[in-house]
């Protein structure tokens, strides 16, 4: 969703025109996570004549990046504003924003300010629960509001705690102090970043529930990525010039630096003189009568971030889905890495999941196995759990996280639940992990991102090690999270003898999916083909069943994200109960019908479609054309046949396709969908 950047140089000559380009760039890098408008704040110039602290430059727009730059630069050309004036230190602060508060607007864009003078400024992340609250309250006390925001609530009670000190004598109060107060009335989620013409060159960062990451850059010899925050080395300034950012994506820092600090919730960090500062809110702490609380800082470490600028690139390709699509080889080929054994002459094949090894036993003595998540890994646990129930013989059952919460469903103390989500910072998926956990459950975390919200917060977990995805609609994570639970199926199956043979077949299977996956994107121009076939069709139905009945969720989801086409994955054994009656000679059918259990069944309800003059497209494994196809009527799509529970993974990969060029026909925006966002973390 909304995107967070941030850039403090310290001791090292910056001139304004290289400190807009790098906010520039640093939004650029958070596009793909989906915004409808964005702004900056730079400083203004010092005047010669004047000892007082000018307001801060604030520029803000609808639209894209591109349209801020534009306006950003007209802006200048207007007022005169000297590009080349070179800066020792200076904090700058940019966001994109997708609405929730208002419509898209420059005047409800970030940075929100506390009054004409941006005495106070704030980018945001997230939702604030109880702004409407704090709005009445700052009516009363004066203050008026430009914007629909629930952000712009956050920069006026800065600035309003920060007149009350002054009021009362208290001269010493600081920049960290004013932000842990306003922390301790605001309710919801947010990651947050605080400037003020009060506190030249500081920036204070915190977060509850949305992701914050600073990185540092040290530009001397000396620097070792090993260093701690303690008094003696990175909190002590040291004289070492320094490049600090923050953002809210690790895609924003990586080709700057590789050394980061994933924020915690209730943490604030300081920057000011080239330190940072990290202090823990206590909101228990602040609600004594009297001055502002001192807070106790903490010690953390830097970690180093597993990634390469290479892989937020798109290189020979035209758009990031595409590219994502044409990864799946490799990108399944890391998931595996060191997890699957072949075993000896004496020795059999087994799967080693280092991150669950230890909690496996607590696993198979479960109640029940609970999986959750939205949208795409709601699809790929669906995928998954017919194995995990053939392997394991517990009762699987898969939830919605935001229904699971509408309901409060129950959750016990003997199940296993188990959290699926790319960016591991979905929101509705987070509040289900807290719900969970309250509940006495075992949380098992299956993300793409190491550090991330659900990677830290359960007792154990899988990294899906798909590489970075930068478009919003994924494809190579659902594929490596479907690979990710089938290999959970097997480690949790591993003490049963009864499956060894089965268990056997299918890590043969995932050793040769990466050259079965290579062979079915030879089937892109079939696909382009076939977009060009549908490109002015307004709706498709897409039928399955048994393990690829996710693959027509997953298809139809693809296709109504990137093409806005409406399209629907229907579970074919529901076909007689309402859906047959919109088959007629027009509306595109898509039926998967590769070689499982259920094929027989799958190829009765190509018959009935058949019978009724349905449009029709299968997918079908090599070889079973004649099979599905009722006298040459329809189109066939022929895919490898892998084993049953691995097939979801090759099936998807045509519809990923057909999305795909059915997006770029219609002329849409592939990598960043109308109304949509990568990472959605707010409610």
């Amino acid at each position: 969703m909304c995107g967070i950047f941030a850039y403090l140089n310290f001791d090292v000559r910056r001139e304004r025109r290289y400190i807009l380009e790098l906010l520039f760039n640093g939004l650029r890098r958070l596009e793909y996570r989906g915004y409808d408008s964005a702004g900056i704040s730079i400083d203004s110039s010092f005047s010669l004549d004047c000892d007082a602290v000018p307001p801060p430059l604030v520029f803000r727009q609808e639209g894209n990046i591109e349209s801020l730059v534009k306006s950003v630069y007209q802006d200048v050309s207007l007022t005169g504003l000297n590009l080349e004036e070179s800066f020792s230190i200076h904090a700058g602060i940019a966001h994109t924003r997708w609405a929730t508060h208002g419509e898209p607007a420059p005047r409800n864009s970030h940075p929100q300010s506390s009054d004409p003078g941006n005495e106070f400024l704030v980018v945001h992340n997230g939702v604030i629960t109880n702004y409407m609250v704090l709005k009445e309250t700052l009516v009363r006390q004066g203050f008026s509001f430009e914007s629909e925001t629930d952000t712009e609530v956050i920069p006026k009670l800065a600035k309003f705690i920060f007149d009350n000190t002054k009021e009362e004598g208290d001269k010493s109060v600081t920049f960290s102090q004013i932000v842990l107060e306003v922390m301790r009335h605001l309710e919801g989620a947010y990651a947050l970043i605080f400037k003020s013409r009060h506190y030249p060159n500081e920036l204070i960062a915190c977060k509850r529930g949305s992701p914050l990451l600073l990185g540092v850059k040290e530009l001397s010899e000396e620097a070792s990525i090993g260093a701690s925050f303690d008094d003696t080395k990175f909190l002590s300034s040291n004289g070492q010039p320094k490049e600090l950012f923050l953002s809210s994506d690790p895609s924003a820092l990586v080709e700057h630096t590789k050394k980061v600090l994933v924020i915690e919730d209730g943490e604030v960090v300081h920057l000011k003189d080239g330190r940072a500062s990290i202090f823990k809110f206590d909101r228990a702490k602040g609600e004594h009568a009297g001055a502002l609380a001192r807070p106790d800082s903490v010690q953390r470490a830097l970690s180093v971030l597993e990634m390469e600028v290479e892989q937020i690139n798109k290189g020979k390709y035209e758009h990031y889905m595409q590219k994502e699509i044409h990864e799946q080889p490799e990108s399944l080929t890391t998931t595996m890495r060191g997890r699957l054994i072949r075993g000896g002459s004496c020795k059999s094949k087994s799967v080693l999941l280092g991150g669950i090894k230890d909690h496996l036993k607590t696993i198979r003595r479960s109640r029940r196995i609970v999986f959750i998540g939205c949208g795409t890994s709601y699809n790929a646990a669906l995928a998954a759990r017919p194995i995990l129930e053939e392997l394991s013989g517990i009762p699987v059952s898969v939830e919605i996280a935001s229904d699971l919460l509408d309901r409060q469903g129950p959750i016990y103390r003997e199940d296993t639940a188990i959290f699926v989500s790319q960016s591991g910072e979905t929101a509705d998926t987070l509040q289900a992990l807290e719900y969970a956990l309250e509940n006495g459950a075992l949380c098992v975390g299956i993300t793409n991102t190491v550090g991330s919200a659900i990677a830290r917060h359960t007792h154990c977990g899988v990294h899906i090690n798909a590489g970075c995805e930068i478009g919003v609609a994924s494809t190579k994570a659902y594929t490596s999270q479907i690979v990710v639970m089938a290999m959970l199926a097997l480690a949790i199956g591993d003490d049963t003898l009864s499956s060894q043979a089965r268990r056997e077949a299918i890590i043969d299977g995932l050793f040769d999916l990466p050259s079965k996956v290579k062979d079915v994107l030879k089937l892109d121009q079939e696909m382009k083909n076939l977009a060009q076939l549908l490109i002015a069709e307004q709706s498709l139905l897409v039928f399955g069943r048994g393990y690829n009945y996710a693959t027509a969720l997953e298809g139809a989801l693809k296709v109504k994200e990137v093409a806005l086409m409406h399209s629907e994955g229907i579970l074919a054994g529901e076909m007689k109960h309402g859906p047959l009656a919109l088959v007629d000679e027009t509306l595109p059918i898509v039926v998967v019908a590769t070689r499982d259990a259920c094929f027989s069944k799958q190829q009765s309800v190509i018959q009935q479609l058949h019978a009724r003059k349905g449009r029709l497209i299968v997918m079908c494994t090599k070889g079973d054309a004649s099979s599905v196809c009722v006298g040459g009527s329809c189109r066939v799509i022929e895919v490898p046949q892998v084993e049953d529970c691995l097939q979801p993974v090759i099936n998807i990969v045509p519809l990923q396709l057909l999305a795909y060029h059915l997006t770029v026909l219609r002329g849409y925006n592939v990598d960043q969908p109308r109304n949509l966002a990568k990472s959605v973390t707010t409610q």
